[in-house]
C-alpha cells in the first residue's frame, strides 16, 4: 500500500498543481537494509504460522512452505507493483516494508506491507498507474495460486462447531471450476497454497475500499478528482454502517432458528471485522492525513478503544455473561460518541487525499481504474470469517 507524501503547502489549491507530468530529477539510490531485514523476519512469522496451520499427519516443513512461498510471492508482487510503477513516473519511492507478525497476532504471520511515498505524485494518470500497479500485480499471480490449490485440496468431514472462510463472488468463481465436488456433510480443507492466496486476496479487498490513501482510495482519486474527498468520507461512513447490518443479519438469522440471543457473541465476532476497520482507516487517517486535525480524537484513544472493544467482545464470547456484554455495549457507544464529538463521525478532512494534477485520465486509463475498482466488488466478503454456531 503506497502512502503519499504530505503536501508542503495546505493552502495550494489543486487548480494551482501542474495538470502534465513535470521534468523530474531520477530519484535518489534507494535504502534497502532495513527492508531486507524486516522481509527476512516476515519470512519467518509466515513460515512459523504455516506450521501451525499444517493438519496433523500432513508433511509439517513442506506445507509451511508452501503457504510461506505463495503468500509472499503474491505480497512481494504487489508491493513491486507499485514500486515499479513509482520509478517509472519518476516518483521517489522506498522499496517495501513488510510488517512482520507473530502468530497468534495474524492469521498470516504479517500485516503486508508499505511503501512510502516521499515525493508528490504530480498527475492523475500518474496516481492511477501507481495506486491499481500492486493489486492488479498481486491478483495476477492471487487467482492462478488460488486456483491451483483449491483443485488439490482435501475433503474432509463438515465440522459444524468450526469456522469458515469468508467467499466472495471471485472465490465462487473460482471454486465452481476448480474445486472438487463436495458431497453432503463434507467441505473442503484448503490446500496451504490455496488458504495464502484467500487470504492475499482479502488483503487486497480491504486494501482496494476506496478511502484516503489505501489502493483504491489513490484509483478513485485518480478517477474522480477532488470529488472523491467527500466520497471517501460516505464510504467510511458506510463501513461502520455495514458493521450493524452485519450484525443484525446474524441476529436475525438467529431468532428466526428459534436461537434468541443465546450465540450474541458469535454475532458479534462475525461482524467485528468492519468496526475493526473503520477506526484503522481513521487512525491511518490522522497518521498521514495532510492536514492534520489537533481537535482530532487522536491515534492512542482510537486504539485504546478499539482494543477494549475487541477485548471485551472476545471475553464475552467465551464466558456468555449478559453484565460483560452490557459492558462491551457501553464501551463501543463510548467510542462511538467520542467520534462523534471529536472524531470522523463529523465533518473532518482526515480522509482526504493529497492534491495531484487537474488533468484527467484517458479512456484507457479510466477503464484501468473502473477494472481496479470493480475488483473490490468481486472480492468482497460480507464475512472474512464466520465462527460456527
Amino acid at each position: 500500500m503506497p502512502s503519499s507524501a504530505p503536501s508542503s503547502n495546505d493552502s495550494q489549491r489543486l487548480s494551482e498543481t501542474p495538470s502534465v507530468e513535470p521534468t523530474s530529477p531520477t530519484p535518489p539510490p534507494v535504502k534497502w537494509k532495513l527492508n531486507l531485514v524486516l522481509f527476512v523476519a516476515t519470512i519467518g512469522t509466515v513460515f512459523a504460522t504455516g506450521m501451525q496451520l499444517a493438519q496433523p499427519g500432513h508433511p509439517q516443513t513442506l506445507e509451511a512452505a508452501q503457504f510461506t512461498g505463495a503468500l509472499l510471492s503474491i505480497l512481494v508482487a504487489h508491493e513491486f507493483g507499485h514500486f515499479v510503477a513509482a520509478r517509472l513516473h519518476r516518483v521517489d519511492a522506498s522499496l517495501p516494508f513488510f510488517i512482520p507478525l507473530p502468530p497468534p497476532a495474524s492469521p498470516f504471520g504479517t500485516m503486508g506491507a508499505i511503501i512510502r511515498m516521499r515525493s508528490r505524485i504530480p498527475t492523475r494518470s500518474a496516481l492511477l498507474d501507481i495506486g491499481a500497479s500492486g493489486p492488479l500485480a498481486g491478483l495476477a499471480l492471487a487467482i492462478p495460486l488460488y486456483a491451483w490449490g483449491v483443485a488439490h485440496s482435501t475433503l474432509i468431514p463438515l465440522d459444524s462447531d468450526g469456522s469458515q472462510l469468508g467467499e466472495s463472488l471471485m472465490l465462487r468463481a473460482l471454486d465452481h471450476f476448480f474445486a472438487p465436488a463436495t458431497p453432503k456433510g463434507m467441505d473442503v480443507l484448503l490446500h496451504p497454497v490455496a488458504f495464502a492466496a484467500w487470504g492475499a486476496m482479502l488483503i487486497t479487498m480491504l486494501n482496494l475500499l476506496p478511502v484516503s490513501q489505501l489502493d483504491g482510495g489513490h484509483v478513485a482519486y485518480a478517477l474522480f478528482g477532488p470529488r472523491q474527498d467527500r466520497f471517501a468520507r460516505n464510504v467510511h461512513r458506510a463501513v461502520l454502517a455495514f458493521f450493524f447490518v452485519s450484525l443484525g443479519s446474524f441476529l436475525f438469522r438467529d431468532v428466526r432458528a428459534g436461537l434468541g440471543l443465546h450465540h450474541f457473541g458469535h454475532a458479534v465476532l462475525n461482524a467485528l471485522v468492519w468496526f475493526v476497520w473503520f477506526e484503522l482507516l481513521a487512525v491511518l487517517g490522522s497518521l498521514a492525513g495532510e492536514r492534520r486535525n489537533r481537535e482530532d480524537v487522536g491515534v492512542g484513544t482510537r486504539v485504546f478503544g478499539v482494543v477494549s472493544v475487541v477485548a471485551l467482545a472476545l471475553v464475552g464470547a467465551s464466558y456468555d455473561k449478559t453484565l460483560i456484554w452490557i459492558a462491551w455495549a457501553v464501551v463501543l457507544a463510548m467510542v462511538l460518541v467520542i467520534e462523534r464529538v471529536r472524531g470522523v463521525l463529523r465533518p473532518h478532512d482526515l480522509l482526504d487525499h493529497p492534491p495531484t494534477g487537474a488533468a484527467p485520465l484517458g479512456a484507457g486509463r479510466k477503464a484501468i481504474a473502473l477494472l481496479t475498482l470493480a475488483m473490490f466488488a468481486l472480492l468482497f466478503m460480507p464475512t472474512p470469517f464466520e465462527i460456527a454456531l
